[in-house]
């Protein structure tokens, strides 16, 4: 947890360098945290699941702000910069922090969509898998990691089972 008199700030990364970035930073004595998720990846007809920064090229760091070593963070080695607004580096809540935390499962990763929030009706996008970016409908949980949906396909109304990571709220 953050001492009291420290703060979360936003730090931009080089692309595809958050990970370095975050060791850099740990290394110098601060607190960082990279929420990650669960994301898959298809290459060379092969599909797997990867974990990525939930916010490319951003992470956060706690800080002290009369602390003279928070200048040391825009030095870090993958860091490009404190997200400042004017000469003032951005805040960023600890309930925002907390909010973000609270949804990681036993892994680490971040859950993006809480399928017990879902109601019937709602309508979903499959992010992943032989269907990716078709629109469907919720119906119900499955089990503890699936869902069903309904999806328009071929004029008729066809219930899939998919995993509930494999969805996203279309809003």
């Amino acid at each position: 947890m953050t001492p009291p008199s420290a703060q979360w700030y936003a730090v931009y990364t080089h692309a595809r360098m958050e990970l370095w970035a975050r060791s850099n930073l740990w290394e110098r004595g601060f607190e960082v945290y990279l929420p990650q998720y669960r994301k898959q990846r298809r290459h060379a007809r092969k599909t797997d699941w990867v974990n990525a920064p939930l916010f490319p090229r951003y992470l956060f760091v706690s800080a002290d702000p009369s602390a003279p070593g928070r200048r040391s963070i825009n030095t870090a080695p993958g860091v490009v910069s404190l997200v400042s607004f004017g000469e003032r580096p951005g805040l960023i809540s600890d309930a925002v922090i907390e909010e973000i935390r609270g949804r990681e499962d036993e892994a680490g990763n971040v859950q993006l969509l809480d399928p017990n929030r879902l109601v019937p009706g709602d309508q979903v996008r499959l992010e992943s898998g032989a269907m990716a970016d078709h629109v469907g409908l919720f119906e119900r949980r499955s089990d503890a990691e699936r869902v069903v949906i309904l999806l328009s396909l071929l004029g008729r109304e066809v219930r899939v089972k998919v995993p509930s990571n494999s969805i996203a709220r279309v809003l």
